[in-house]
């Protein structure tokens, strides 16, 4: 009996290194001449992060912090989804920033599709927010976690393969 091999692809991020990231954040907030007295709060719960702070130009600079800070920790930029800036009470603005995790149906078809029109001794499996990629050939596995590095970028999401058995 032939043996066959297999991997997963997800869309997920180290919660830990966000919770680091963010503690980072608000350290540097509390340092920094310019962000000082700005009153602004960084809150994560799970799977948002809120910011609020006095103005949109600190908002701006809180948020380059976070990017900066993320890719520092090896998190994909593709996992936060700003919202809109909302006006809240006094003169405080406020932002959501939606963290994306899972795969959706749409985007796994989409992903499965183009697998499968490439490579062909491939099988692909949607199994709720992760495709499971098997084949009889590693060297064909290797192509679809190149193919699926192209696609991550054209659908902006963030994709990882894992478990590679």
């Amino acid at each position: 009996m032939a043996e066959s091999f297999s991997f997963d692809v997800v869309s997920d991020f180290e919660r830990q290194e966000l919770v680091n990231t963010l503690d980072q954040v608000k350290r540097e907030i509390s340092q920094r001449y310019d962000l000082k007295g700005t009153d602004s709060q960084i809150e994560l719960d799970k799977e948002n992060i809120f910011i609020t702070t006095n103005s949109e130009l600190t908002l701006n600079a809180v948020n380059d912090i976070i990017r900066q800070k993320a890719i520092k920790r090896n998190l994909s930029l593709k996992i936060f989804e700003y919202g809109d800036i909302e006006i809240v009470s006094g003169n405080k603005v406020k932002q959501t920033i939606l963290l994306k995790r899972g795969i959706k149906q749409e985007i796994a078809k989409t992903i499965s599709k183009n697998i499968r029109d490439q490579i062909k001794k491939i099988t692909v499996s949607i199994n709720g927010e992760c495709l499971r990629v098997s084949s009889k050939s590693k060297n064909d596995l290797q192509l679809a976690i190149k193919l699926i590095s192209e696609l991550e970028e054209s659908l902006n999401i963030p994709l990882k393969a894992n478990n590679f058995r």
